[in-house]
């Protein structure tokens, strides 16, 4: 049963890794990438927001809170590391080194990592629409851009969604 999830979750990350990034905006009729990369998101829209000084401030935010946080990459290497020691564990130790407590403390760690780190991600998508909602009361051309998509996307309730 584990190597059946497994492989599952293998197969989306590939269905994923396959398709490339596509968040666009519309601006005058045309398409425009939004993210340039998954360090840059939001670049591609800076040449109209840089136009209006608040939309920019807006942006410069939306970047800097998008960087990958020390502390993100501490917690999911302390419980790595766990899983790890779990793994090689042997023998019958009571206390904090038994083997199912480093396991599945591991475990948890890193997905309350993950879930948290999505979690800031999503609402840090609210600081783009304020950058956009700014450029469009003072200036045109309009830009036509949800960062939270429409109702034709599908997605898992948890997050799980395409990205870089």
């Amino acid at each position: 049963m584990r190597y059946i999830a497994l492989i599952i979750l293998l197969g989306i990350g590939q269905l994923q890794a396959v398709e490339t990034c596509s968040r666009v905006a519309v601006i005058n009729y045309q398409e425009v990438l939004v993210d340039a990369g998954s360090s840059k998101k939001g670049e591609g829209l800076r040449f109209y927001l840089e136009k209006d000084p608040i939309a920019k401030d807006l942006l410069d935010e939306y970047q800097e809170k998008n960087r990958p946080s020390v502390w993100s990459a501490g917690t999911s290497t302390v419980g790595s590391l766990m899983v790890l020691a779990g793994l090689t564990q042997t023998g019958d130790n009571q206390g904090i080194t038994n083997r199912n407590t480093l396991l599945y403390g591991g475990g948890i760690l890193i997905a309350i990592t993950y879930l948290t780190s999505k979690t800031v991600q999503y609402n840090n998508e609210g600081i783009l629409k304020q950058a956009v909602d700014q450029y469009n009361k003072r200036n045109s051309p309009k830009i036509f851009f949800s960062p939270f998509g429409g109702n034709d996307q599908a997605g898992f309730g948890i997050g799980l969604n395409q990205e870089f």
